[in-house]
């Protein structure tokens, strides 16, 4: 029997092909892949969801080269990951995206901005500084006739939906000049709605009021013509500005007191003697910024003191937080101390608090008037721990070196631990002491490991915005500044100043700090890394 059903199949024992392998494997895994596949096609719907909507956002605005990058970008990720090939890309594209994103075009756009005049007063292009400037002169036309409005939205921007006298309905919003409109729905000789926008109800148009009041939609393309305002969000009047542009002389006329103001490059209108119109527009300025830093007399005292001071401040900080460290490593790294672990764990709790934390704790104990340490632990004393400009820097000194040496320890430990317990042993039977098995055997086999760490923490102190700003916030003040400086701000925290405090806030200027600090740190860090390769012989 068994002979008959082998004569009948002859294949029956015959091994599988490679093929016929791989074919069974395909198909054990069809119900992972396919669960595989719908989790793909899920997560690059949303992509390509949120990608349209950002197009839609992006062609509202007319922002082309942004829209044409994220189109190319889209398109390049869809075809990878829906690609049976190229599977290394599929795990190195979100990598290079967020890479691109949060890092290439940060620092771009901050090289970008150095070169401009970026800051309050000089946020836009000349186009919208020209609308700004005549819709903040608009008075009401005194014969204006009475347009009928109905207050629309599209995706949070509002616009007016207006019916003239003579019956003609158009549209417009704060960017776009009113425009005619066909295929608007009419309700007692008033356009209520159109396709595309969302008219809001009574009380939407309520609770929105002071947003709807602001509106000034532009009458046409020439500013000249004026706006239609409302004050009601349903009845309309045109305003014209008693501000007259001319855009072919480049000129801006107070049609009040006839003064003149002239486009000479800088930025803004300008009048004869020097006045300035404001909000400005954005332009390229080149090394001004640059220029302005290093040699403006006004920033000249600040900046050096500044500088000093964060050389100092990380000099300082690397050295106190290595050296602490080191001794309490080679404390705690004695085998003949009792309750090591327990002594270890308690060296690294600074360093499981995160660090605004700590910063903003000692800044209550150190309170002149109120504090833990004047309080309590110097019985009523009254040092001013914050506000006086030397005991500041001695006070963000101690807390800093809090902060910082359990990173320290936790290194010096580990590199101490690394090394050979025969070296110290032969070194001890030559007759060294221990002061001198340290000095010529363990510091310089020690720092082969640390020093590169060395100059990151001195990159890491250079930039320190945390401390400082949790724990002083620059100060205390110098009043003699012209910028908003205090006498423990360090570069970094002086250029938030310069960016986003104060009334006056230069973004091209503090663009140009960053880049100038960017420099300096690079350059050093060079250099010191260059003159660690001498230790590398040690090995």
């Amino acid at each position: 029997m068994i002979d008959e059903d082998v004569a009948a199949d002859p294949g029956a024992d015959r091994k599988p092909t490679k093929r016929q392998r791989q074919a069974a494997k395909i198909a054990d895994a069809a119900s992972g892949s396919m669960k595989a596949f719908v989790v793909k096609l899920v997560l690059m719907g949303l992509v390509d969801a949120i990608a349209l909507y950002a197009v839609f956002i992006l062609a509202l605005q007319r922002e082309w080269i942004v829209l044409g990058v994220i189109v190319a970008v889209t398109v390049f990720v869809n075809w990878i990951y829906f690609s049976r090939r190229r599977l290394p890309a599929k795990y190195l594209t979100p990598g290079i995206i967020f890479l691109s994103l949060f890092q290439v075009f940060v620092l771009l756009y901050t090289g970008y901005v150095a070169f401009t005049n970026y800051g309050t007063g000089h946020n836009g292009s000349k186009e919208q500084a020209v609308s700004s400037l005549m819709a903040a002169s608009l008075e009401r036309v005194p014969d204006s006739p009475t347009y009928q409005v109905t207050v629309v939205d599209q995706l949070g921007t509002l616009g007016l939906l207006v019916t003239d006298p003579d019956g003609d309905v158009q549209l417009g919003t704060m960017e776009q000049p009113l425009a005619e409109v066909d295929g608007a729905e009419i309700e007692n000789g008033k356009a209520v709605a159109v396709d595309g926008w969302t008219t809001l109800s009574f009380g939407e148009v309520i609770s929105r009021t002071d947003e709807i009041t602001e509106l000034a939609i532009p009458a046409s393309d020439d500013p000249n013509d004026g706006a239609l305002r409302t004050p009601d969000g349903s009845n309309g009047y045109l305003y014209t500005s008693n501000l007259e542009y001319d855009e072919a002389a480049g000129t801006m006329t107070d049609l009040g007191t006839g003064t003149v103001y002239t486009d000479i490059g800088t930025g803004a209108f300008v009048a004869e003697d020097g006045q300035e119109l404001r909000p400005g527009w954005q332009i390229v300025v080149g090394f001004d910024n640059f220029i302005r830093a290093v040699t403006d007399p006004r920033l000249a005292g600040p900046l050096v003191y500044v500088t000093l001071w964060t050389f100092a401040f990380a000099l300082i900080s690397v050295a106190s937080t290595f050296f602490l460290g080191l001794f309490l490593a080679i404390t705690f790294n004695d085998l003949r101390m009792r309750g090591r672990k327990a002594y270890r764990i308690a060296m690294i709790l600074p360093y499981a608090i995160p660090s605004f934390l700590s910063a903003l704790v000692w800044a209550g104990m150190m309170n002149q008037s109120f504090g833990f340490i004047n309080q309590v632990l110097l019985g009523g004393a009254s040092v001013p721990w914050l506000t006086d400009p030397f005991v500041a820097k001695i006070s963000v000194l101690i807390v800093n070196l809090w902060l910082g040496f359990p990173y320290m320890f936790l290194v010096c430990l580990g590199a101490l631990q690394s090394i050979p317990d025969d070296v110290q042993e032969a070194a001890t039977v030559d007759g060294a002491s221990s002061w001198n098995v340290f000095r010529l055997i363990k510091l310089p086999l020690l720092l082969v490991s640390v020093a590169p760490l060395l100059i990151a923490s001195f990159a890491f102190n250079f930039n320190n915005f945390n401390v400082i700003y949790m724990l002083t916030n620059g100060g205390p003040r110098d009043t003699g500044a012209p910028i908003p400086v205090g006498f423990t701000d360090i570069l970094i925290s002086m250029v938030y100043k310069v960016a986003f405090t104060g009334q006056t806030r230069d973004y091209g200027l503090a663009s140009a700090y960053s880049i100038i600090i960017f420099i300096v740190v690079a350059v050093i860090s060079i250099i010191a890394f260059r003159r660690t390769k001498s230790l590398e012989e040690i090995n």
